[in-house]
């Protein structure tokens, strides 16, 4: 079964040095689940600063600045994986380097 890992924390948790080991550490671990065929897809997000929403009201476009919700946490990044079960996506999502300082949240994809 696939799955999303979806990253969230508070972008301001982390100094310059935690984020850059953070992305290192999550780049080794996105290799070696790639090369065990368990990751197809992962990637950190730029900061919220970058991000726009997009939202169609009554047929008019809205775009804002910034992520939709206002939430404590940010969403970080993705991991898309494959799991036997959802044990499985949990032990991936543990070595997450994100879910020491965020939450890592596992959705499995539905597919069409």
């Amino acid at each position: 079964m696939r799955y999303l890992l979806s990253i969230y924390s508070q972008e301001s948790d982390w100094t310059e040095a935690e984020r850059t080991a953070c992305y290192s550490e999550s780049g080794r671990l996105a290799k070696e689940l790639e090369r065990e065929g368990r990751c197809s897809l992962a990637h950190p997000l730029q900061p919220i600063s970058t991000a726009t929403s997009v939202r169609v009201r009554e047929g008019k476009t809205i775009i804002t600045d910034g992520p939709f919700a206002e939430t404590r946490e940010q969403f970080g990044g993705i991991y898309l994986i494959t799991a036997e079960d959802l044990d499985g996506a949990i032990a991936i999502a543990a070595r997450v380097p994100g879910a020491r300082k965020g939450t890592v949240e596992i959705r499995p994809l539905l597919e069409l």
